[in-house]
Parts: structure tokens; C-alpha cells; sequence
């Protein structure tokens, strides 16, 4: 379980394919206070930590996270939002993120508002009623408000802090995004949909 608040950012030293299999080695800051077996959220994405070699640990990703994810345009180099899970006596700064990803959106547009920049993504109509207007969102593992919100599109606004601590400072149009709803959303959608059977 996640916050959505990212630690650090890491970069991608290496990529392997086993099989079906990506093995991922990573370099950034928390290596040091990982340990093996830990689940770690990579740009959203709830990776388990193999191993650690000095600044540089080791992840797998399986066939069924690349359809729902875009760890698929991860290469050398690329850098990753990383957070470690919530501890239950911390403070819930950001919102209750899982780290299972629903789908991909695709950033549509980036306007510079002068103190902030706004980024707007499209994603498939089928998610639309898990995201409200002013309601929460994960956007590579960034929880985010959500605003200018329709069946198709949503707006969010990145304040300098952000830009500088996580990747959207090098998100471009066109390029995809991992996206994780509310799952308080998720279960009212659910037992609404029950209640219609």
C-alpha cells in the first residue's frame, strides 16, 4: 500500500529479458534502505525488490503488468518515480494507493501557467466513472487531483515542487502514463453495479 507521495526518482542502468520476463536494475537513493522481498512502487507500478548491489537493486516484471502498464517504453536510462509503502503510523499525506494499475494515458497536452504547469491525459471511456472532478488520482505513482474531468480526459496541475521531485518534468505529449483510480471509487462502482444485476 502507497501514498502516492514520491521519495526519489531512480534511472534505469540496465534491462534483461528472461523468457516472457524484464529484469530491471536500477539505480537511485533508496538503495541503501531497501531490503530483498520489499514492494517498492515504480512510477505506480508494485515491483518486489530481488536484489541489491551497492546504489543498484534488481526488479521483474511479468507479461500480464506490461498490457496494463508502460513499463513496455522502459529502457536504459529512464527515469522512475519511486516510493516504499506507507508505514500504518504515518501520516496519509497524498491518498490510498495500491499500486495495481488500471490502465495507460496518454498525455495530451502541457501548458506552463506561469507557477504551475497543467497536463491533461486521455484514457479509454470505460474507466470513467472511477475519476470525479476534484477527486483523486495516480498518475505514475503521483497522487493528484483530478479536475476538468469528462468521459474521456482529465486535468491535473504540477506545482514546482513536484516537477523538480518526480518525472513529469521530461513528460511530453503523446507520451503514456500509468494510471491507478481511487479504489474507494472502485468499490462504490462495484456495489452500484451489483444493485442493477
Amino acid at each position: 500500500m502507497f501514498t502516492g507521495i514520491i521519495e526519489a526518482i531512480g534511472e534505469i542502468t540496465e534491462v534483461l529479458t528472461r523468457q516472457s520476463n524484464r529484469e530491471f536494475y536500477i539505480k537511485g537513493s533508496l538503495a541503501h534502505e531497501l531490503k530483498i522481498d520489499e514492494s517498492l512502487s515504480h512510477n505506480g507500478v508494485c515491483l518486489t525488490i530481488e536484489d541489491i548491489k551497492n546504489d543498484i537493486y534488481r526488479v521483474t516484471a511479468i507479461e500480464e503488468t506490461f498490457k496494463k502498464t508502460n513499463l513496455d517504453q522502459w529502457g536504459k536510462g529512464s527515469l522512475i518515480n519511486l516510493e516504499r509503502s506507507m508505514k500504518l503510523n504515518d501520516r496519509l499525506d497524498g491518498h490510498i494507493v495500491q499500486g495495481h494499475i488500471d490502465s495507460t494515458g496518454t498525455c495530451v497536452s502541457r501548458n506552463d501557467k506561469g507557477g504551475s504547469v497543467e497536463f491533461t491525459f486521455e484514457f479509454n471511456e470505460v474507466f470513467a466513472p472511477l475519476i470525479i472532478e476534484k477527486g483523486s488520482v495516480c498518475v505514475n505513482g503521483v497522487s493528484l487531483t483530478a479536475f476538468a474531468v469528462n468521459k474521456t480526459n482529465f486535468t491535473v496541475a504540477i506545482i514546482p515542487y513536484t516537477m523538480l521531485h518526480t518525472n513529469f518534468n521530461s513528460l511530453s505529449i503523446n507520451n503514456l502514463v500509468n494510471l491507478e483510480f481511487d479504489v474507494l471509487g472502485k468499490y462504490v462502482a462495484r456495489i452500484m453495479s451489483l444493485k442493477t444485476q
